[in-house]
């Protein structure tokens, strides 16, 4: 059924979504990786689209920047299109030296001070966890294709853009237990439970705050394309 931000038809969506933030990097996904990928949907430019990746179908739809957002889009495909499964894919900030820009980071939970979960259904944790099932299949079909894929705790962000009075990224670091920060999972996660449906996140760090590296909008491209491959394997498993 269409709904205000999404115009798709019933049955327009694969089982499985995997869901970048930008809606052009959900174009790329699909022209680049998918055959006969269609448009499902593109309300406020936010793209969906499917197709079939080794002859299973899979679908890719941007989720916007934030928990709002991605709020809304996961929601409504899980809601109202019979999605079972979404797999985010994005990019990350490292608060830890082991985890270097180009790594592939699988969320173990993600820890938020947001208040998402509370005003969508009364959820007072701070913590939330993905489904043990897609992040098996992740862990496995990483093994199979020989890509190293780090597990790590996510902070899942409300602001990018933080005033000093707060303290600095150690501050943030410590006081949220995280290994990376990113602005959505936790918000995924959390419609997931609340639906009975799953979920999971993976991740490309895409600088670091320890050594201050960070990749440059080609090199965010060339490496992201190791973590689409895995989660598109992992889509056509699940």
């Amino acid at each position: 059924m269409a709904t205000p931000h999404n115009t798709a038809p019933e049955g327009a969506f694969a089982k499985t979504v995997l869901m970048p933030g930008d809606p052009l990097r959900a174009k790329y996904i699909a022209e680049t990786f998918l055959t006969d990928p269609e448009v499902v949907t593109s309300v406020r430019n936010v793209y969906g689209y499917t197709g079939t990746y080794k002859g299973v179908p899979v679908s890719v739809m941007a989720s916007g920047m934030g928990m709002p957002s991605i709020g809304i889009y996961s929601y409504e495909l899980y809601k109202f299109y019979g999605v079972e499964n979404i797999i985010r894919i994005g990019s990350a900030g490292s608060y830890v030296a082991r985890l270097n820009v180009r790594d592939v980071v699988l969320a173990e939970k993600a820890f938020s001070e947001s208040t998402y979960a509370l005003y969508q259904n009364g959820e007072k944790s701070h913590t939330l966890y993905p489904s043990p099932h897609i992040n098996d299949i992740v862990i496995k079909k990483a093994e199979e294709l020989g890509i190293e894929c780090k597990m790590g705790i996510v902070h899942s962000s409300d602001v990018f853009y933080s005033e000093p009075v707060i303290g600095g990224w150690e501050a943030i670091r410590d006081r949220t237990q995280s290994d990376c920060v990113e602005m959505e999972s936790y918000a995924l996660f959390h419609n997931a439970n609340v639906l009975g449906k799953n979920a999971a996140c993976l991740l490309t760090i895409s600088d670091s705050f320890v050594t201050k590296c960070e990749l440059s909008a080609e090199e965010r491209q060339n490496s992201f394309n190791t973590m689409m491959r895995l989660a598109l394997e992992t889509a056509i498993a699940l």
